[in-house]
Protein backbone atom coordinates (compact mmCIF):
# COMPACT_ATOMS: atom_id res chain seq x y z
CA UNK A 1 0.00 0.00 0.00
CA UNK A 2 1.48 3.38 -0.77
CA UNK A 3 -0.27 5.07 2.39
CA UNK A 4 0.72 8.96 1.86
CA UNK A 5 -0.79 10.67 5.05
CA UNK A 6 -0.29 14.73 3.00
CA UNK A 7 -0.35 14.09 -0.76
CA UNK A 8 1.44 16.97 -2.73
CA UNK A 9 -0.58 20.53 -2.94
CA UNK A 10 -0.98 20.60 -6.54
CA UNK A 11 0.93 23.72 -7.28
CA UNK A 12 3.72 21.53 -5.87
CA UNK A 13 2.57 18.76 -8.75
CA UNK A 14 2.63 21.92 -11.41
CA UNK A 15 5.98 23.16 -10.42
CA UNK A 16 6.91 19.59 -10.89
CA UNK A 17 5.73 19.52 -14.26
CA UNK A 18 8.10 22.18 -15.52
CA UNK A 19 11.13 19.92 -15.16
CA UNK A 20 9.21 16.41 -16.16
CA UNK A 21 7.01 17.62 -19.27
CA UNK A 22 5.30 13.98 -18.67
CA UNK A 23 3.52 14.92 -15.64
CA UNK A 24 0.51 15.84 -16.02
CA UNK A 25 -0.68 17.72 -12.78
CA UNK A 26 -4.20 16.83 -12.60
CA UNK A 27 -3.54 13.15 -14.03
CA UNK A 28 -1.47 12.63 -11.09
CA UNK A 29 -3.46 14.57 -8.68
CA UNK A 30 -6.58 12.57 -9.24
CA UNK A 31 -4.21 8.89 -9.01
CA UNK A 32 -2.78 10.22 -5.82
CA UNK A 33 -6.25 10.97 -4.30
CA UNK A 34 -7.82 7.33 -5.26
CA UNK A 35 -4.53 5.74 -3.96
CA UNK A 36 -5.13 7.50 -0.77
CA UNK A 37 -9.28 6.72 -0.69
CA UNK A 38 -8.29 3.04 -1.83
CA UNK A 39 -5.80 3.13 1.44
CA UNK A 40 -8.25 4.15 3.69
CA UNK A 41 -11.21 2.14 2.83
CA UNK A 42 -8.63 -1.05 2.71
CA UNK A 43 -7.99 0.39 6.45
CA UNK A 44 -11.03 0.71 7.43
CA UNK A 45 -12.32 -2.73 5.88
CA UNK A 46 -8.88 -4.91 7.21
CA UNK A 47 -9.89 -3.48 10.97
CA UNK A 48 -13.33 -4.60 10.94
CA UNK A 49 -12.45 -8.18 9.74
CA UNK A 50 -9.33 -8.40 11.85
CA UNK A 51 -12.15 -8.17 14.65
CA UNK A 52 -13.04 -11.45 13.13
CA UNK A 53 -9.75 -13.03 12.76
CA UNK A 54 -10.21 -12.84 9.22
CA UNK A 55 -8.45 -11.13 6.36
CA UNK A 56 -9.51 -9.39 3.49
CA UNK A 57 -8.30 -12.27 1.03
CA UNK A 58 -10.06 -15.21 3.25
CA UNK A 59 -13.27 -12.88 3.05
CA UNK A 60 -13.01 -11.99 -1.01
CA UNK A 61 -12.67 -16.26 -1.00
CA UNK A 62 -16.00 -16.62 1.57
CA UNK A 63 -17.78 -14.11 -0.64
CA UNK A 64 -16.87 -15.95 -3.41
CA UNK A 65 -18.26 -18.96 -2.26
CA UNK A 66 -21.32 -17.58 -1.02
CA UNK A 67 -22.64 -15.25 -3.43
CA UNK A 68 -21.98 -18.12 -6.42
CA UNK A 69 -25.59 -19.18 -5.77
CA UNK A 70 -26.91 -22.69 -7.65
CA UNK A 71 -30.82 -22.88 -8.65
CA UNK A 72 -32.14 -23.71 -4.84
CA UNK A 73 -30.49 -20.16 -3.97
CA UNK A 74 -27.66 -22.12 -2.02
CA UNK A 75 -24.17 -21.42 -2.55
CA UNK A 76 -22.87 -23.52 -4.99
CA UNK A 77 -18.85 -25.23 -4.81
CA UNK A 78 -16.14 -23.66 -6.89
CA UNK A 79 -12.92 -24.78 -7.91
CA UNK A 80 -9.81 -22.91 -6.96
CA UNK A 81 -9.21 -21.50 -10.67
CA UNK A 82 -12.95 -20.36 -10.30
CA UNK A 83 -12.17 -18.85 -7.23
CA UNK A 84 -8.86 -16.93 -7.82
CA UNK A 85 -10.83 -15.59 -11.60
CA UNK A 86 -13.55 -14.17 -9.17
CA UNK A 87 -11.31 -12.67 -6.58
CA UNK A 88 -8.56 -11.24 -9.37
CA UNK A 89 -6.15 -13.74 -7.17
CA UNK A 90 -3.55 -15.89 -8.52
CA UNK A 91 -3.83 -19.64 -7.74
CA UNK A 92 -0.99 -20.47 -5.81
CA UNK A 93 -2.36 -17.64 -3.19
CA UNK A 94 -5.66 -18.89 -3.82
CA UNK A 95 -4.80 -22.66 -2.71
CA UNK A 96 -2.89 -20.98 0.27
CA UNK A 97 -6.13 -19.08 1.16
CA UNK A 98 -8.38 -22.03 0.97
CA UNK A 99 -5.77 -24.16 3.34
CA UNK A 100 -6.10 -21.77 5.91
CA UNK A 101 -9.73 -21.68 5.62
CA UNK A 102 -10.26 -25.66 5.44
CA UNK A 103 -8.10 -25.86 8.81
CA UNK A 104 -10.62 -23.27 10.64
CA UNK A 105 -13.65 -24.82 9.28
CA UNK A 106 -14.97 -22.71 7.34
CA UNK A 107 -14.78 -24.06 3.82
CA UNK A 108 -14.02 -27.81 2.92
CA UNK A 109 -12.65 -29.46 -0.48
CA UNK A 110 -14.60 -32.63 -2.12
CA UNK A 111 -13.62 -34.47 -5.57
CA UNK A 112 -14.79 -32.64 -8.90
CA UNK A 113 -18.10 -34.72 -10.08
CA UNK A 114 -15.88 -34.87 -13.32
CA UNK A 115 -13.11 -34.49 -13.23
CA UNK A 116 -10.65 -36.76 -10.04
CA UNK A 117 -7.76 -34.42 -11.03
CA UNK A 118 -9.65 -31.09 -9.67
CA UNK A 119 -11.46 -30.22 -6.54
CA UNK A 120 -14.49 -28.28 -5.41
CA UNK A 121 -15.22 -25.87 -2.52
CA UNK A 122 -17.95 -25.15 -0.75
CA UNK A 123 -18.70 -23.11 2.38
CA UNK A 124 -19.69 -25.20 5.41
CA UNK A 125 -22.19 -24.07 7.95
CA UNK A 126 -19.35 -22.29 10.09
CA UNK A 127 -18.35 -20.39 7.20
CA UNK A 128 -21.49 -18.90 6.78
CA UNK A 129 -22.32 -18.47 10.16
CA UNK A 130 -19.20 -16.23 10.04
CA UNK A 131 -20.47 -14.40 7.53
CA UNK A 132 -24.00 -13.59 8.90
CA UNK A 133 -21.82 -12.55 11.89
CA UNK A 134 -19.42 -10.34 9.92
CA UNK A 135 -21.65 -8.65 6.84
CA UNK A 136 -24.02 -6.69 8.87
CA UNK A 137 -21.17 -4.25 10.05
CA UNK A 138 -19.55 -4.85 6.86
CA UNK A 139 -22.07 -3.12 4.71
CA UNK A 140 -22.57 -0.61 7.80
CA UNK A 141 -19.03 0.37 7.19
CA UNK A 142 -19.16 0.53 3.77
CA UNK A 143 -22.55 2.59 3.79
CA UNK A 144 -20.57 5.15 6.76
CA UNK A 145 -17.53 5.62 4.44
CA UNK A 146 -19.61 6.37 1.40
CA UNK A 147 -22.33 8.72 3.44
CA UNK A 148 -20.54 11.93 2.51
CA UNK A 149 -21.69 11.87 -1.22
CA UNK A 150 -24.72 12.08 -2.24
CA UNK A 151 -26.69 8.97 -4.27
CA UNK A 152 -25.93 10.77 -7.92
CA UNK A 153 -22.36 11.07 -6.46
CA UNK A 154 -22.03 7.81 -5.77
CA UNK A 155 -23.14 7.15 -9.35
CA UNK A 156 -21.10 9.27 -11.02
CA UNK A 157 -18.37 8.32 -9.07
CA UNK A 158 -18.98 4.35 -10.52
CA UNK A 159 -19.24 5.69 -13.63
CA UNK A 160 -16.10 7.62 -13.57
CA UNK A 161 -14.04 4.97 -11.77
CA UNK A 162 -15.25 1.97 -14.75
CA UNK A 163 -13.79 4.40 -17.17
CA UNK A 164 -10.51 4.02 -14.93
CA UNK A 165 -10.52 0.36 -14.79
CA UNK A 166 -11.61 -0.23 -18.11
CA UNK A 167 -8.65 2.30 -19.15
CA UNK A 168 -6.11 0.21 -17.04
CA UNK A 169 -6.88 -3.28 -18.50
CA UNK A 170 -5.43 -2.01 -21.31
CA UNK A 171 -1.55 -1.92 -22.79
CA UNK A 172 -0.07 0.85 -21.75
CA UNK A 173 2.06 3.32 -24.26
CA UNK A 174 5.41 3.11 -22.74
CA UNK A 175 8.33 5.19 -24.77
CA UNK A 176 10.68 2.83 -23.59
CA UNK A 177 9.10 -0.14 -25.06
CA UNK A 178 8.74 1.34 -28.48
CA UNK A 179 11.66 0.25 -30.86
CA UNK A 180 14.20 3.17 -30.81
CA UNK A 181 13.43 3.83 -35.10
CA UNK A 182 9.89 4.19 -34.10
CA UNK A 183 8.37 7.35 -34.28
CA UNK A 184 5.91 8.39 -31.45
CA UNK A 185 1.68 7.54 -31.97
Amino acid sequence: MLMFKELPRYECLLAASREFPDLDPSAAEAVLYLLRARDEAFRIIEAHLAQHDITQGRFGVLVALWSNCAADGRAAPLTPAEIADRTGVTRATITGLIDTLERAGYVTRTPHPEDRRMSCVELTPLGDALLTRVMPEHFRQIAWLMEPLSEAERKSFVRLLRKVILRAGEEPVCESSRPADAAPA
